[in-house]
Formats: C-alpha cells, sequence, structure tokens
C-alpha cells in the first residue's frame, strides 16, 4: 500500500477546528450544477483577499495547455437495511433470530470472492457469525470479522431472481448520503458526477458534482485537456481524525488506478509547461500517489493510503478544485497543505461572511 513519508509538524487537530452552524450546511444540491458559488484562492496572492464567482467562471481561470484531472467513480448503493437471520450463541453455534430489529450495513469497499468491508449499526447485531438477509431474502451477509473501528468484513451472497451482488444492491440499496444531510435527495444521480463511470465508492467526489457536461465541452473546446483517473472513495477519505497530534492518523486504504493514457496525457502537458489541476481531493490523491520524486506520473493499480498535511511538499499536483470541508478532517489538512492553514482558514472565515453553503452539496473553491 502506497504511503507517503510523514513530514513533522506540531500542528494538532484543534487547529484544523472552526465553528460553522447548521445553516450554513447544503441540504440540497445546486441547479443547475454550475451554479454554485465559487471561491478563488490565488496562492502567490501575498494578501488574504479572495475573488467571488460563480462556478461556471471556472472556465476564465483554466489555460488552453492545462490538464484537468477528474475521479471517474460511481458511488453504489451502498446503504442497506435488512435483519439478523442467525445469530451466532457463546458456544459457536447458530441459532435462529427472531424480532431482533433491523440491521443496516454500509458497504465501503468490495475485496475478493464478494467478500465486503462494512461498517454496521446497530453493530451488536452484526457479530463474527451472524447471518443477516436484505430484501426478502434476496441478499445474505455472512458477518466474518470485525476489525478496527468496528469495520466488518462481511461475504455477500445473492440469492432468487438477483444473479449477482451488484443487482441485489441496485434493487435493494439506498444512496449513502453522508449524515448531515437530512433531506431526501429525488434523483439519486445528483449525488453522481456527471463523468461516473467505474461502480465503488461509497461516497461521491463532490468537487465533480458542479459540473455540467456543457461545462466540460466549453473546457475541452478552450484546449484545457480532461484525464480521468480513479479513487473509490472509502472509509480513508471521511474516517474522522481522532488524535490530537495529526501525525498519528492512519488513513484507511483506497483503491485508486491511472490507466497508461491517462498518465501520458497529464505528464504531456506538464511537461509542455501546463499545469495539472485536479478535480477534488480524491484526484489529488491519486496524483500524488502514484507520481515519482522526479514530477513524473506512472500508470498504476494499487492501494493508497497516503495523508497530505502542511509541510507536505506536492510533486505533480499545481492547483485544486474542492469544496468546503468539515472541520478537523483530513480533507481539510490536505487543501491547507497546499495553500497553507492561516489562508485556508481566513478563506473560510470569508465563506461564512459571505454566505457560502458548505460540504457536499455545498459550494467550491478553486485553489491556484
Amino acid at each position: 500500500m502506497i504511503q507517503n513519508i510523514l513530514p513533522p509538524t506540531d500542528l494538532k487537530l484543534s487547529d484544523f477546528n472552526y465553528d460553522l452552524p447548521e445553516s450554513y450546511i447544503a441540504q440540497t444540491p445546486a441547479e443547475p450544477r454550475d451554479s454554485s458559488k465559487l471561491m478563488i484562492i490565488n496562492r502567490s496572492n501575498p494578501e488574504y483577499t479572495f475573488e467571488h464567482r460563480i462556478f461556471r467562471d471556472i472556465l476564465e481561470y483554466l489555460n488552453p495547455e492545462d490538464v484537468l484531472v477528474i475521479n471517474d467513480t460511481r458511488v453504489i448503493p451502498a446503504r442497506i437495511i435488512g435483519k439478523r437471520l442467525y445469530k451466532m450463541q457463546e458456544d459457536g453455534t447458530r441459532i435462529l433470530s427472531e424480532g431482533q430489529g433491523a440491521v443496516e450495513l454500509l458497504l465501503l469497499r468490495q475485496r475478493e470472492n464478494d467478500v465486503w468491508e462494512a461498517l454496521a449499526g446497530p453493530g451488536k447485531r452484526a457479530k463474527p457469525g451472524d447471518i443477516l438477509t436484505f430484501g426478502d431474502d434476496l441478499l445474505r451477509g455472512h458477518v466474518l470479522s470485525v476489525g478496527e473501528g468496528g469495520c466488518r468484513m462481511v461475504r455477500l451472497e445473492a440469492r432468487g431472481e438477483c444473479q449477482t451482488v451488484y443487482e441485489a444492491l441496485h434493487l435493494l440499496g439506498s444512496m449513502p448520503l453522508p449524515p448531515y444531510i437530512t433531506e431526501q435527495l429525488s434523483d439519486p444521480e445528483r449525488y453522481q458526477t456527471v463523468y461516473a463511470r467505474n461502480e465503488g465508492s461509497a461516497a461521491a467526489p463532490t468537487a465533480g458534482l458542479h459540473f455540467t457536461p456543457e461545462l466540460l465541452d466549453a473546457i475541452r473546446a478552450k484546449g484545457c485537456a480532461i484525464a480521468p483517473v480513479l479513487l473509490h472513495v472509502g472509509l480513508g477519505t471521511f474516517r474522522p481524525v481522532k488524535e490530537e497530534r495529526i501525525a498519528d492518523h492512519e488513513m484507511h486504504a483506497e483503491f485508486i488506478s491511472v490507466s497508461p493514457e491517462s498518465a501520458e496525457l497529464i505528464n504531456t502537458r506538464r511537461k509542455n509547461g501546463g499545469r495539472v489541476i485536479a478535480v477534488g481531493t480524491t484526484s489529488c490523491r491519486v496524483l500524488e500517489s502514484a507520481s515519482d520524486d522526479n514530477g513524473i506520473l506512472h500508470p498504476m493499480d494499487a492501494d493508497t493510503g497516503i495523508f497530505i498535511y502542511p509541510g507536505y511538499k506536492f510533486k505533480m499536483v499545481d492547483a485544486l478544485i474542492t469544496n468546503f470541508h468539515l472541520p478537523e478532517s483530513s480533507l481539510l489538512m490536505l487543501v491547507s497543505a497546499l495553500a497553507d492553514r492561516d489562508r485556508i482558514m481566513a478563506a473560510y472565515t470569508e465563506a461564512k461572511k459571505e454566505n457560502y453553503r458548505f460540504f457536499s452539496f455545498g459550494d467550491a473553491m478553486f485553489i491556484c
């Protein structure tokens, strides 16, 4: 698994805390997608001043020689609710379980042979040896083990009319919206990017939600290239940082992929003077994981546990499009590494003053 050599730092978890009233948390996506607000953060400006635009104006800030790097992962209906069919006794026997209430799984990542990493709630109803049933027994879950942080390994089995686990998930599952979004989403596609292709994520790469097909066409027409990479969003992206000394935090592994075609396109653009612009922290982590110290991006299929925080030296990423992130999150630490913590915290204060919307369905910033 790819992990960076962590730079020394005196920064603490509390250095990335800020106050955010609930009224700033976006509950619904902007319509149209590219009508969100956009804050421009120019790192060459010694003053902490910011431009305020609309997202579709990003076109004005892109150069013909640049390359925009997108994460084309697709969110699966990873939240499934069922019940415990059999429970494991202390002597190792299973007994029929009746009246035990619902069991909810959030599927994080597929392993081999339909074994999945998952979070379970309530956790006491998903012990090793338990068998769970979902949707009139169209899907069963065999709880294999419980690991760090309560993460389960569950083998899923499609049954009845469903031939595959993915077929069952599309029948039974729901979109795994973050817990701070309390309103129902009328169209599940609004939690997908318009370029989502490869199923496997438990959450959307939300910086990409702002793009429309028309805006992407305009970006290409300007000469700016668009290169897809892949990171299936799992526990590593949204797992909270709990250690007060942030260098003690360990990222959970997530799968990444860089095709030879994308690597060649990105390397060529960079060699010819173009900027490598990551759309979202997930694309940024792919680029930094798959690049060497000479700034060359390599084709790769691997796991990454890269953790980027202030002091990190970027090898590939020149600019970043991103949303406004949760306090004390690893995502906030990543953007602070690119633009410096004080500038980012000033930007967040400015965003509240200007009534920006925060988190997954919120507004965006362009760090350039």
